[in-house]
């Protein structure tokens, strides 16, 4: 696992994208022992214009500047603690954020960030934060439709090759179709219930648009098929 930066540190990125009148999305490139793997940070603009950030990642000023005139970064979703790189900086950036971890790993994360909460309050009915199984999901709701955002529990990278792609897709973070990676299955264990739980009851909602998740492409067309067919893998 890579060391938290002290520091503003800007990694090879791309640029914001809007996924939809709420939501802004950027990937990142994070070089890893023979692979690089591809990394999302997903930004959630509240009613009150203030900004939920899920797994941050530091963006050149130009894109910095763009994200701020979006929304104001107010709480800071740190999802899991295999996802610290870039929280230590939008603290350091944003004293005023609210750091919102999951209980599981929550030691972890508070060495480097201190968590002020496992139970955010956003003001917003519509978006929602959801803790499964040491790591976390956003809910939210908006015009066209329900985006559920994950972290680790789904991987959709489909752009693999060489050596690392290979890797990728023997750990489940690549494939044809999305999937629960095999590393994250064995650290789920006895939660893999829970997840599937999860995974089912977005399944059944009539208004689920797509799923965005970290690592690799957003689930659009038949998420709720998708859900189904990740919780039968649990």
């Amino acid at each position: 696992m890579t060391a938290p930066f002290k520091e503003w540190t800007v990694l090879p990125h791309g640029k914001l994208t809007r996924i939809n009148e709420r939501i802004l999305a950027v990937v990142g490139d994070l070089k890893m022992p023979l692979m690089v793997l591809p990394r999302r940070m997903t930004a959630v603009r509240l009613k009150s214009g203030e900004l939920v950030i899920f797994s941050a990642i530091a963006l050149r000023e130009e894109e910095m500047a763009e994200l701020e005139a979006f929304g104001r970064p107010a709480f800071l979703v740190v999802p899991s603690l295999r996802h610290r790189l870039d929280a230590p900086a939008y603290v350091r950036r944003y004293p005023g954020i609210r750091v919102v971890a999951p209980r599981m790993g929550a030691e972890k994360i508070g060495e480097v960030v201190k968590v002020d909460t496992h139970t955010p309050d956003f003001g917003d009915a519509t978006v929602r934060y959801i803790e499964i199984a040491g790591d976390s999901a956003l809910e939210v709701e908006s015009d066209d439709g329900l985006t559920i955002i994950v972290n680790d529990l789904i991987g959709d990278i489909h752009d693999e090759h060489g050596l690392g792609g290979w890797l990728l897709k023997v750990m489940g973070f690549a494939g044809d179709d999305p999937q629960v990676p095999g590393p994250v299955k064995l650290m789920l264990g006895k939660h893999k219930s829970e997840v599937a739980g999860h995974f089912l009851r977005w399944a059944d909602r009539p208004d689920l648009r797509r799923i965005v998740v970290s690592h690799g492409d957003i689930v659009e067309g038949d998420a709720r098929g998708a859900f189904r067919s990740l919780a039968g893998s649990l």
